[in-house]
């Protein structure tokens, strides 16, 4: 079936079928409703390329995650999907893997004009590299928040939760406290223990712990808690920056009969539906990690319609979940 028949079938004109399909200039409403119709009952389904080819655009968003096997990362992509299929665009799904040489090979679907923008979830210390292979396209860093990136970029503040957690922790007794970190090339990383040690240098209590995932991942968790033990004395509160270590932090303590929270309390951080599954449920920070995708696809569509648009940085609220573990 092709956009002539479906003019015909309406009774309008090709141009009218075509401003239907791209959304483009004015159609009277009952035009629009005729083309509707034609195309439901016809089930017509349009060239992508050719659409393409006329208007430079094929509708399509490169989604480059990091790990999409973070439950954080997974509904970060919700919004995004969500948000982009309410404004008419598709999604391609790459996993990075936070590396370059596989960056490269899908954002070769930039070039080839396959897709109109990109959204990434690389740390920040990435983003030089990326730049020299995205270019000048659209581009926004999400839930890596930045205000100083030439990216436009969504996220949470970082350091302000991480104050909360240690501020939480003081206000409930705890002095022995410890972190377990991951990736210090992530600005996450980087300021949510920024903030976390300035809280305890400002109440002067004792410089914290700090272990060091190699991975987003229980059994990660599991080993950068078992270091912390293995040092010094053991620590009364631990702050894990997500929930998928501190799921494994609780696992630690429990089999070294250690009872949470009543002699090491543990806070997480994203808000993952994972913290209802561990036992005691686990106290969090929670990241609007689906608001954090919608904005992300909002940032990007303004740039596509508008090339010339400054960069522009979202800060979004956060809360704390109080439940079991601390």
């Amino acid at each position: 079936m092709s956009i002539q028949k479906i003019a015909r079938l309406a009774g309008v004109s090709v141009a009218t079928v075509s401003r239907v399909l791209n959304n483009l200039g004015t159609v009277k409403p009952q035009n629009r409703e005729r083309v509707l119709n034609a195309i439901k009952e016809s089930n017509y389904q349009p060239n992508l390329l050719a659409r393409q080819l006329r208007t430079a655009r094929s509708n399509m968003l490169l989604v480059m995650v990091s790990n999409i096997a973070n439950p954080f990362c997974a509904d970060v992509v919700k919004g995004i999907e969500a948000e982009a299929e309410k404004n008419g665009y598709r999604i391609l799904l790459c996993n990075s893997g936070s590396d370059l040489a596989r960056s490269q090979s899908s954002l070769q679907l930039l070039s080839g004009k396959m897709v109109d923008g990109v959204i990434t979830m690389d740390a920040l210390a990435a983003l030089p590299g990326l730049q020299n292979l995205i270019g000048d396209a659209p581009w926004v860093q999400c839930a890596e928040y930045d205000e100083a990136s030439r990216v436009s970029t969504v996220g949470i503040d970082d350091r302000q939760a991480s104050r909360f957690v240690a501020e939480q922790f003081l206000a409930g007794g705890r002095r022995q406290l410890a972190m377990i970190n991951h990736d210090l090339t992530y600005k996450y990383a980087q300021q949510r223990e920024q903030g976390f040690r300035d809280v305890l240098a400002e109440q002067q209590q004792a410089v914290p712990e700090v272990a060091y995932a190699s991975e987003l991942t229980y059994q990660a968790g599991k080993a950068a808690m078992a270091q912390l033990l293995q040092h010094g004395q053991r620590p009364d509160a631990v702050f894990a920056v997500s929930d998928t270590l501190a799921a494994g932090a609780i696992a630690t303590l429990r089999e070294a009969g250690i009872r949470v929270p009543e002699e090491t309390a543990v806070i997480g951080f994203d808000g993952t539906e994972l913290g209802h599954l561990t036992s005691p449920p686990l106290s969090t920070i929670e990241q609007p990690s689906q608001e954090i995708g919608r904005q992300a696809v909002l940032l990007l569509l303004n740039n596509i319609n508008d090339p010339d648009s400054q960069a522009q940085h979202t800060t979004l609220a956060w809360r704390y979940l109080a439940r079991g573990s601390a």
